[in-house]
Parts: structure tokens; C-alpha cells; sequence
């Protein structure tokens, strides 16, 4: 039996490696991971769809998307025939953003995001000595923080922000933990709940994931 191509999306500035948990039958699905790469000036967002595009290799593929990387992918299938698009804690158009975030666009406020502290883990992570919680949070960060150029931040914070997407595209497949703390569930309309989940559950939900997502990718 042909395998399905699977193609996976980290979440912005996150390297694939966020998916180490995420293990798919492989007598079923075949797996690959795209990875960020660095804008053109001020690049479109359907523009650097396009050439992400370019990395799939597979007629109709499966493409799941993580937050940024799940509104990267729903931009993809303008120039990719996906067989199924699922997202993971993201959002399917710009109706489901928070207020804040819908501040931060009217503002202009994400000019003012200091994405050079992304650039320093390192750096914060000693002061944040005595607290575990944010110790713990920062490790992560450390770990799966692959793209730390201020320039791609920038873009991805201003790009994200001003999303044009105003209705979700049809069939998007979409989970999304209950306890998301910057996509709040109660701005989210037709997904499937993750009890417990956060906007990390790719790291501490891949149980549920592995349970599932063969189902979900398989369904008419």
C-alpha cells in the first residue's frame, strides 16, 4: 500500500523538532518536516506560502500546521492540492484572534515587540533563576527555538498580526487544546477539543495526537 505523505509545519521560530513526540504508523504515513526560512523584505505572507510550497515534493499531501505554522499551511493550499490540511493550536482566520491581538493590529503595537530578547534565551533564562515554571518554559524555548533572526520575528509578528483570512477555508481540520493561552478557545469556533491542552500540546499532548490523528487524517 502507498504511504500518505505527511508534511509538518512548526510553529513560528520553532524547528521541527517540536514534533519528536508525534509518531505516525509508518506502514500508513510517510513523514516529513518543513522548516522556516528567512523573508524577503517586507514578503507577503502568500508570497512566502509560495515558496514554501516549493519544498513539497508529493502530490497531495496531508499538510498540519502548528499556530503560525497551521496559518502558514490553510496559505499553502493556494498552491498546494493538500488531501487534508489539520491545524494545531492556531486559528482559521482572523475572526478567531484574541482582542489583544486585534489591539496589537489597530495599534500598530507588534513595532514595539522586543523580539531581540528571542534572540537571548540564554540571557533571560538567568534571571528567571528561583522560578521554575518559567525555567522549565524558557529550556523549551532554548530547545525549540530554531529560527532567532530579529528580521524573520519581526516579519512573523507584523505578518501574523495582519492576517487577512476574514472566513475559514472549508474542510480545515482544527484541534485546539481547551486551556490555550494565546488562541483563547472561547474565540474559536468548530474544533476538536483537546481537554487540558495548552498552546505546547505538540510537546505534552502527542499521546492524544498519535491516538488521533491517523483517524483524522484518514476520514472522508
Amino acid at each position: 500500500m502507498e504511504r500518505i505523505p505527511v508534511y509538518f509545519m512548526p510553529g513560528l521560530a520553532a524547528s521541527p523538532k517540536i514534533f519528536e513526540n508525534i509518531k505516525l504508523p509508518d506502514n500508513q504515513f510517510e513523514c516529513f518536516f518543513l522548516e522556516w526560512f528567512l523573508p524577503e523584505g517586507d514578503e507577503p505572507l502568500s508570497h512566502y506560502a509560495a515558496r514554501m510550497a516549493q519544498n513539497i515534493k508529493h502530490e497531495n499531501p496531508v499538510l498540519i500546521g502548528v499556530s503560525f505554522g497551521g496559518v502558514l499551511v490553510q496559505e499553502m493550499t493556494k498552491f498546494v492540492n493538500a488531501r487534508k490540511v489539520l491545524i494545531i493550536s492556531s486559528v482559521k482566520c482572523n475572526g478567531e484572534f484574541p482582542r489583544r491581538m486585534r489591539f496589537a493590529k489597530m495599534t500598530r503595537a507588534y513595532r514595539f515587540f522586543p523580539t531581540s530578547l528571542m534572540q537571548r534565551v540564554d540571557w533571560i533564562a538567568k534571571f528567571a533563576v528561583g522560578n521554575s515554571m518559567i525555567t522549565k518554559r524558557l529550556n523549551l524555548y532554548e530547545k525549540f527555538l530554531s529560527v532567532r533572526d530579529k528580521k524573520y520575528l519581526d516579519w512573523a509578528f507584523k505578518t501574523i498580526i495582519n492576517w487577512d483570512c476574514t472566513e475559514p477555508a472549508k474542510g480545515v481540520v482544527h484541534i485546539h487544546g481547551d486551556a490555550d493561552e494565546v488562541f483563547p478557545p472561547k474565540y474559536i469556533k468548530d474544533f476538536i477539543p483537546v481537554k487540558g491542552g495548552t498552546h505546547i500540546m505538540i510537546l505534552n499532548k502527542a499521546k492524544w495526537l498519535n491516538e488521533n490523528l491517523p483517524r483524522l487524517i484518514l476520514a472522508d
